[in-house]
Order: structure tokens, then C-alpha cells, then sequence
């Protein structure tokens, strides 16, 4: 490939993860699929239910969309290869435009399933279904989910693709193209794991990123994993009506006096062994007896 087409394809390899993975910095400057459709999919806090039954779907469909705008894009970049001309282009890019207009079509086709009854054929309207009264329907638990989303005592972490949400009834995390939920009472929190890192991405203090897994007693909910910071499972726990199992080897450090005290003790048994010379040992045991400290029993 010639330099017109390396630089576009790296440039668009760039902005697609980041538009699917949205750094801070597509955030900051709206480059996302919530600010981009804001207008149709209205707002989270005044309707949490419909917001993301819309915010997943589009989500999808737009995710679908990058390989087609990769062709449409080099249709302008390698002009040469006359990519707008099927009967021309070569039998590689038609196979590469056939999969990028499959894509859209399978992902608009899914929408439209979705959509059908009124969303009710949503993978998260089919979950708040489960916990519906058989008078009533997965609306009237969707409209209770609003209601607690909008109360100011929420417990909310977590990046955007990957939010922890804890009302008074339900436990939630909402990812890029899903929102998993399950009721409060009828849940069994575990925490599976523990990951500790010298330097968070937000500061250059140790943290310590913990893994529970949320089985529901429910038939037909499916069981998921949220993450967050140790120093947030206080303020989760109070959250909480169930207790959380830990695992025996995980150790939880809930303030940042304990992720020092466990950074700085696994860098000392790193750090290799001094021997004493014998000379030294001596000089050692005389200071200590001149201060009080009393005499050395052992040297290395």
C-alpha cells in the first residue's frame, strides 16, 4: 500500500478502538455514541430503563457501521483502486464490503427483534420480566428501576463501559452493550479476586481493583462479575442488605494506610539480602548498648 492508504487505515484503526473503548479523552470532546444521539436517547436520570434499552441498541448499530466507513473512507484514499466500482475493485474488497454491509444489516435486523412489542423483546426488559408480578409486566419493574436510579443515595462506580449500580432493590452494571441487573434479596455477592496495582490511572497512589461475582437465586438470571476500587467496598457493603463471601486468599486493604503498608512489604521481599560484615556487627551491637536498644542477637 502506498502512503495515502497507510495513513488513513492507521488513523481509522486509531479512532475506531477509541470510539469503541472511549478514552477520557473522546469523552471529553463528545466523541461518543451517548452525546453524539443525545437528543433521541434522551436522558439517563429522568428514565434509566428506556435510555438504555435505546443506548444499547445504537450503540450496536453504530459499533457495526466502522467497517463500512473504513471502505467508504478508502474509496477516497485509494482512489487508484477503484473501490466505488464493484465490477472494478478487486475481488479482496468486495469480500471486505460484503462482510461491512453484513454486519449493519444483522445488527439492524437484531434492533428491529428488539424493538418488536415495545422493546419488550430487549435482553434487559427480558430480565426485568423475570421479577414481574404475573398481573403486571416488565414495565412496572422497569418504572420502580427509574424511580430508585433518580434517588441521590445510589451507590454509581466504575468507568462508562462498565458501571457498578446499587439502589435500595437492585444491583446493576451497565457495559457497552448490555445492562445486567438482579434484584437485592435474591442475589449471592463473592469476591473472587483481587488485583493490586502500583500506580492507579487517575493518581500515583497503589490501588487495589476487586472482582465479585453476582449470582442470582432466580431461574433465568444470568450470573455476571462487577470490578471497583477496595477503597469503595465500605461504601458498597452499606449499600448492600446481603453479605459479601470473600475467598480465602483474597485480602481486601479498604484504605490507603493498608495499600501501602502491602506495597511496601512485597517491595522488600524483592529487594535482595544484605550480609553484614563482621566489623560492622560489632560497631551495631556497641551503639545499641550506648542507646538502650539492647544488644543484637543475629546478623545476616
Amino acid at each position: 500500500m502506498d502512503s495515502p492508504e497507510v495513513t488513513f487505515t492507521l488513523a481509522y484503526l486509531v479512532f475506531a478502538v477509541c470510539f469503541v473503548f472511549t478514552p477520557t479523552e473522546f469523552h471529553s470532546a463528545g466523541l461518543t455514541v451517548q452525546n453524539l444521539l443525545s437528543g433521541w436517547l434522551g436522558s439517563e436520570d429522568a428514565a434509566f430503563v428506556p435510555y438504555h434499552l435505546r443506548r444499547t441498541s445504537a450503540t450496536l448499530l453504530c459499533h457495526s457501521l466502522l467497517p463500512l466507513g473504513y471502505y467508504v473512507g478508502m474509496c477516497f484514499a485509494a482512489s487508484e483502486k477503484q473501490l466505488y466500482s464493484l465490477s472494478q475493485a478487486p475481488e479482496a474488497w468486495r469480500l471486505f464490503l460484503l462482510l461491512a454491509v453484513t454486519l449493519p444489516t444483522i445488527a439492524s435486523t437484531l434492533i428491529y427483534y428488539w424493538s418488536c412489542d415495545q422493546w419488550a423483546r430487549h435482553p434487559l426488559a427480558r430480565t426485568l420480566a423475570l421479577y414481574a408480578l404475573p398481573q403486571s409486566g416488565w414495565r412496572a419493574v422497569a418504572s420502580s428501576v427509574n424511580t430508585e436510579f433518580r434517588r441521590i443515595d445510589k451507590f454509581a462506580t466504575g468507568a462508562p463501559g462498565a458501571r457498578v449500580i446499587v439502589t435500595d432493590t437492585w444491583v446493576m452494571k451497565v457495559t457497552t452493550y448490555r445492562v445486567h441487573a438482579a434484584r437485592q434479596q435474591d442475589v449471592h455477592l463473592t469476591v473472587t479476586g483481587s488485583r493490586q496495582h502500583a500506580l492507579s490511572a487517575d493518581s500515583s497512589l497503589p490501588v487495589q481493583l476487586l472482582t465479585i461475582h453476582v449470582a442470582s437465586a432466580s431461574p433465568g438470571v444470568r450470573a455476571f462479575d462487577i470490578r471497583l476500587n477496595s477503597t469503595e467496598y465500605g461504601e458498597l457493603c452499606e449499600k448492600l442488605r446481603a453479605p459479601i463471601r470473600s475467598a480465602a486468599n483474597v485480602v481486601i486493604h479498604q484504605s490507603l494506610g493498608d495499600l501501602f503498608l502491602e506495597t511496601f512489604a512485597s517491595l522488600v521481599e524483592v529487594n535482595p539480602t544484605y550480609s553484614v560484615p563482621s566489623s560492622q556487627v560489632g560497631v551495631a551491637a556497641g551503639l545499641g548498648t550506648q542507646y538502650g536498644v539492647g544488644p543484637i542477637s543475629r546478623a545476616l
